[in-house]
């Protein structure tokens, strides 16, 4: 509203006439035009997904990479510079299709991140600042009262009870999401994936260990059960960066990839209209750690899920950091980073019972990805990851599609050659297993799911799952 300089989210008690009312995008456009956010309809506690109906890949790209803290250490030059476009270009596209630059875009994020940790929980004012990502305290006061005309202290000082969540063993925070979304299909497609020791998939929880600043710490995620968010629980040995840890609690589960991008085109198939009607809050999942979840994958080359599983979890014990103290989880290593596998001996990983084709591939992609030859991140356009994992030996087209959709969240990867793909679409068209639909079959089939075939091919998993 111009009269207040205050914006509010659609149906707001507040009624001011239409005269003195702007229109805009998102919160952040708003903030970036110095509107301060309501206090009676909070929006700026809706989810941060920014991006608007017909902005370009690179904007939505951009986006994911400052969601997940792309610009904390990096200046817009360098993130520009990943994204393959000038700096100068990056900015026009944001103000045109955001409303507000890149910068403003990750300062923002910061600055809602304190007010969250101001709501929910106690931690001082100093932690705060340091698990929102700020270098100082007096950095931390000067975004807020720029983003919300109040101080930290005074922000406080004003949240509601029903805020406030009661920790019982750990640190609680709300990550908000938008409908539809079906937390116990997510489980179902992770818990048959799972890393065992490093991951635990409850009848409705995930679980997982976690390294903070060269520390081990466990995390859980819940629905809360309101249809708006998911709890995460962080049992971390401490709160600095805490807004990346979110961050990747986020990614796993694609919180900033909505279901309303997609449903639309795909329901127009009536194929998969069925499958996405019986779970439309289904989304293609991400993971905690990038190189964890595609050396998973190429263990998984060749080898059923379960197996591919088993490796994995050996691979885990062998050359990973032992967790003590949280045995209940099941959990009781950290999957050993990319660093370790790069300079492991290649007896060791074929030791625990991987081939040496994907011994060498794995420690392959982790010498890529530790010398930042190879970035498992959506800065990198889908095509261009694809040529750089396929250069690697023993990577395949059907490894480097899912190291794609389930590593950098590329909504089009679209593994092909994966027999359940095939199986699910060749049930779909009533053949028997001695018809089975070909790869050159499924690719065509696929053609119409673009830029969303990620998503195709999670429902096409989950309808296996149901037998």
């Amino acid at each position: 509203m111009t009269t207040t300089g205050i914006y509010c989210r659609d149906g707001c008690p507040g009624r001011p006439k239409r005269r003195n009312v702007i229109d805009f995008t998102s919160p952040v456009a708003a903030e970036a035009a110095g509107f301060r956010a309501c206090l009676r309809c909070r929006p700026d506690r809706l989810p941060s997904a920014y991006a608007v109906d017909g902005a370009p890949s690179v904007v939505a790209r951009a986006l994911l990479v400052i969601g997940e803290g792309g610009l904390d250490d990096d200046r817009e030059e360098e993130i520009a510079r990943r994204l393959s476009v000038s700096s100068r270009h990056l900015r026009r596209l944001f103000l045109q299709h955001i409303g507000a630059t890149p910068a403003f875009v990750a300062r923002s994020r910061r600055a809602h991140f304190v007010r969250r940790l101001l709501d929910e929980t106690e931690l001082s004012i100093a932690q705060i600042a340091f698990a929102a990502g700020f270098s100082s305290i007096r950095q931390m006061n000067r975004v807020v009262r720029e983003t919300f005309r109040a101080t930290p202290s005074a922000l406080r000082a004003k949240r509601l009870r029903n805020d406030r969540l009661v920790a019982d063993g750990g640190l609680p925070l709300r990550i908000p999401y938008q409908s539809p979304f079906s937390f116990a299909a997510s489980l179902d497609f992770l818990r048959r994936r799972t890393i065992p020791g490093v991951e635990a998939v409850g009848a409705d929880a995930y679980r997982r260990t976690i390294t903070t600043c060269g520390n081990p710490g466990v995390i859980e995620v819940t629905d809360a059960g309101d249809g708006r968010h998911l709890i995460v629980v962080g049992h971390l040995p401490t709160f600095e960066a805490l807004i990346d840890d979110v961050a990747r609690v986020r990614r796993i589960f694609s919180v900033d990839q909505p279901a309303a991008m997609w449903l639309p085109q795909l329901m127009g198939d009536p194929l998969l209209a069925p499958l996405i009607a019986a779970r439309p809050g289904l989304r293609p999942l991400g993971a905690w750690d990038r190189f964890e979840v595609a050396a998973r994958i190429i263990i998984g080359q060749g080898v059923s899920v379960p197996a591919a599983s088993t490796l994995a979890g050996r691979l885990a014990q062998a050359l990973g950091t032992p967790v003590t103290g949280v045995s209940e989880f099941g959990l009781t290593h950290v999957f050993p980073p990319a660093q370790r596998l790069a300079g492991a001996g290649l007896a060791e990983i074929t030791g625990i019972g991987v081939p040496e084709s994907r011994a060498t591939a794995i420690q392959a992609l982790a010498r890529g990805y530790t010398a930042s030859e190879i970035c498992l991140d959506p800065s990198v356009t889908l095509g261009r990851l694809l040529e750089q994992l396929t250069a690697l030996p023993g990577i395949g087209p059907w490894s480097a599609h899912f190291i794609a959709l389930r590593a950098a969240g590329h909504l089009d990867a679209f593994p092909a050659e994966d027999l359940g793909l095939r199986r699910a679409m060749s049930r779909l068209l009533g053949r028997e297993e001695e018809t089975m639909v070909s790869t050159k079959e499924l690719l065509e089939r696929a053609e119409q799911w673009r830029p969303y075939r990620a998503v195709a091919a999670m429902h096409l998993w989950a309808s296996l799952q149901a037998d």
